[in-house]
């Protein structure tokens, strides 16, 4: 399943617009007033990876199939929301089916664009929005501990535990701060999934700024607007949805110059796909062979058999071993030591296949490794699944 992440913000703060320019299309209405995303708008975009040609020309793959992210543009939520006003219900409902939330902070000054509170205040934005989370949230909250405190009395195994980590939360909505913040092991968390918090999901941060502050640092906007306490500058991308808009519109040559005009070096979208993986601890693997290159996301630390299992089901249960080699092993030819005399005269050759790389020349190298159950799966391993 392709990775989700569901796209809110205040109305009027550029989601559609930039949902649109995302997907290339015009799936999202925008318009100069609130709520005129009711149902969610759903599209799906490939993981740009050049990587994937080079794979597919050295095994002469019939087809290249990247990695997919779902972006899903939400109705926007305004103060009062968890008490189901403006479209409250139906945003927070939507939420919960996402892997990570991003949240588009507009930046920008047009007086033609109404902004719901009056003037534009990125932290009073933000605060709003998690505000409006966190208070869901602790509906939730009451039932759940009412219900892990019976338990509790009851003996129930891990009752007790997870009463706990309930509490862990409780303290962090007390101060208004969100569920991912409260420190929860690996056991927590995986107790807790019966809740399914809106605050425990990552989060990510678009700030939708202005044409002139496109190439700024995310660092720059967070101290510039006082976000540090609620920011970090791994979960932000900076972003125009006015100029994604405009690239679209281009030649790929003519978006190429037009970026190189701006001091960046590829579309927002792909700056914000990094910034996901990074925030949420993912790492991509590669298939590859005569019918496909493909690419794979897993979480970072998962083990083979986990990564086996998001080609098919069945490969991860009937999982035997693997066969591993690195990305650059892979694809970069091996050096025929050209201009070393004492090599030339010895007449040293290299096979085509180690030349070429791929499987054939991995092998050949001794640059291609068997893994059993235990290994954990790194960034760009290229990988052949043995199962029974």
């Amino acid at each position: 399943m392709a990775l989700s992440i569901g796209i809110v913000g205040l109305p009027n703060v550029g989601k559609s617009t930039l949902f649109n320019a995302m997907l290339k299309s015009e799936l999202a209405e925008a318009a100069n007033f609130a709520f005129t995303t009711i149902d969610p708008n759903v599209g799906i975009v490939e993981v740009p990876d050049e990587r994937l040609e080079k794979l597919a020309e050295i095994e002469k793959s019939g087809r290249i199939v990247p990695a997919t992210v779902k972006f899903i543009d939400i109705a926007g939520i305004i103060a009062g929301a968890h008490k189901g006003e403006g479209l409250g219900n139906k945003f927070l409902a939507h939420i919960r089916e996402v892997d990570a939330i991003a949240m588009v902070v507009r930046t920008f000054e047009n007086k033609d664009v109404i902004h719901v509170a009056g003037d534009f205040d990125p932290k009073n934005d933000i605060e709003t929005i998690m505000t409006e989370l966190v208070l869901a949230d602790m509906e939730t909250l009451e039932k759940r501990i009412s219900a892990v405190e019976k338990e509790a009395r009851a003996g129930e195994k891990f009752a007790s535990t997870k009463l706990a980590a309930y509490k862990k939360v409780q303290a962090k909505f007390e101060n208004s701060r969100p569920a991912i913040e409260a420190d929860l092991s690996d056991e927590e968390k995986e107790l807790l999934k019966e809740a399914n918090f809106l605050t425990l999901k990552p989060f990510l941060y678009i700030f939708n700024v202005s044409e002139n502050k496109v190439g700024e640092d995310p660092a720059d906007l967070i101290e510039e607007y006082g976000l540090n306490e609620l920011v970090e500058k791994k979960q932000a991308t900076v972003i125009s949805a006015r100029i994604e808009s405009e690239l679209n519109s281009l030649s790929d040559l003519d978006r190429e110059e037009y970026l190189s005009e701006l001091g960046l070096e590829e579309p927002g979208l792909n700056r914000l796909i990094k910034s996901a993986y990074k925030t949420l601890g993912l790492v991509s693997f590669f298939t590859a062979g005569e019918m496909e290159a493909r690419a794979w996301t897993i979480k970072n630390g998962d083990k083979a058999p986990a990564a086996a299992g998001k080609i098919h089901n069945d490969f991860e249960k009937k999982f035997i071993k693997a066969e591993v080699v690195a990305y650059d092993d892979f694809v970069h030819p091996v050096r025929d030591n050209v201009g070393d005399s004492s090599t030339a005269k010895k007449g040293t050759e290299i096979s085509n296949g180690a030349r070429l790389g791929g499987w054939k020349g991995a092998k050949e190298q001794g640059k291609m490794r068997l893994e059993g159950k235990d290994y954990a799966v790194k960034e760009a391993d290229v990988l052949f699944i043995h199962h029974g």
